[in-house]
């Protein structure tokens, strides 16, 4: 069978390409993508090439599909997974290939390598694609229930987001044992926490059982900012017993002081950071309070990014530093299960939407395009475009007049009308 792909064979060489795929062995399961969510992961992949820890070597000679955050349907199983699977099912992938098992079990080793990064036949931005066992024997390829694609390709990014809140952690003296999450009722900022993760970020803390009782999110960029307290509101989160601030840091004299305040002048139990900038680490760690933990959620793409760090408060004031680069397995359960119910709707992350044609150009662009996810239909040829732009274009293309209307139709947001237009009517690639 072929496929068409977007490939990596080095620093900033992404190629859209046809090739055969092999005949699936009895271990793999034939799978066609549906969607994909291009993450900043995926441009900080193009940066490095090959230096990438999760990049197998002779990339040049060995290229692989790129793509993590991906949903689809399962189209022929091997003989070894017949009795778990079948053709027809919907799927997700949590490429995060290190499946801790049941409590009490040492879990699987685990590696690096990982869809979207590794393989020359299994990545998100590709028609078809072969799922190694591996993936399997470490309970990644998970079935996912929903009728829409594009929320099983935000489940990714979101169980990295429930994965940094599970772990936290904070301790009790005289104890050796870690409390594991966030403080329930306690303090948690989220600096520079306006971007896609952000939200997410936002969305899981004021509606997983576990949450503080202020919230307080900072960011530089007023739109950002007021899209998301029209997405997230203050009114939303006083319903779920959270006080949520939104609050610009760009022209603050002292934001240490300020930050300080709206939390009734204590530092906070829970810090995250959103943004790999040292001033903004730097203020997080100030911010710590006795018992503190801070996430460092933005990985950066230096491999020699450092910030300075109060070593006097991590031994006198027990102050915590914790970084997290994706979730496991459950994690991605917990996502899914809460966006099945309806707890959870990731959709405001999705802010431009295209076809695979438009992957390349927009991974390696990624860090300058505004706005929150990039979603793409594998199987369309369709220019990235931003939801707001639709209209725009809608005065001289009928295609994007529609789509504007359905996404209008639900408060400017994509949807489960609107995926069914693309897949039914956009250009095939």
């Amino acid at each position: 069978m072929k496929t068409k792909a977007v490939r990596i064979y080095g620093v900033r060489d992404l190629r859209l390409e046809e090739f055969d795929l092999p005949e699936i062995q009895e271990h793999e399961i034939l799978a066609r993508v549906e969607s994909d969510s291009i993450c900043m992961s995926s441009h900080k992949l193009a940066m490095q090439g090959e230096k990438h820890k999760r990049v197998r070597p002779d990339l040049a000679k060995n290229p692989v599909i790129i793509g993590h955050e991906f949903c689809g349907t399962l189209m022929q199983v091997g003989a070894q997974w017949a009795h778990a699977f079948k053709a027809g099912t919907h799927f997700a992938i949590q490429p995060a290939l290190n499946y801790p098992g049941p409590p009490g079990f040492d879990g699987w080793p685990g590696t690096l390598w990982a869809p979207g990064y590794s393989y020359p036949y299994t990545g998100g931005d590709a028609t078809f694609i072969i799922i190694p066992s591996e993936v399997m024997e470490m309970r990644c390829l998970l079935e996912y229930p929903g009728d829409t694609f594009y929320l099983g390709s935000l489940a990714e990014p979101v169980s990295c987001i429930v994965g940094a809140f599970h772990a936290q952690y904070h301790t009790r003296g005289g104890s050796y044992v870690h409390r594991m999450g966030i403080v329930e009722g306690g303090s948690l900022i989220l600096l520079a926490g306006a971007g896609p993760m952000g939200l997410g970020a936002i969305d899981y803390a004021i509606h997983n059982p576990r949450r503080p009782s202020r919230l307080v999110v900072t960011d530089m960029d007023d739109t950002r900012l007021c899209r998301a307290q029209q997405l997230l509101s203050p009114k939303e989160g006083a319903r779920q017993g959270v006080e949520l601030i939104y609050i610009n840091t760009k022209d603050m004299a002292d934001p240490l002081a300020t930050l300080t305040a709206l939390n009734q002048g204590k530092p906070y139990d829970d810090v995250f950071v959103f943004a790999p900038v040292k001033s903004v680490l730097e203020l997080g760690d100030a911010l710590l309070g006795h018992d503190g933990c801070l996430n460092f959620f933005a990985g950066p793409t230096d491999p020699s990014f450092s910030a300075t760090c109060n070593f006097y408060n991590v031994h006198y004031e027990a102050h915590h530093l914790v970084g997290t680069s994706g979730g496991n397995t459950e994690d991605m359960k917990e996502a899914l299960s809460m966006m099945a119910k309806g707890e959870l709707n990731p959709v405001f992350m999705v802010t431009h939407v295209g076809g695979l044609n438009a992957v390349p150009e927009t991974t390696l662009t990624l860090d300058t395009i505004p706005g929150g996810k990039k979603l793409i239909y594998t199987h369309k040829n369709m220019e990235l475009t931003a939801i707001k732009d639709f209209a725009e274009k809608g005065k001289t293309d009928p295609f994007y007049a529609h789509l504007a209307k359905l996404c209008q139709d639900h408060q400017g947001l994509w949807n489960k009308e609107a995926e069914a237009y693309v897949r039914e009517h956009a250009p095939d690639i």
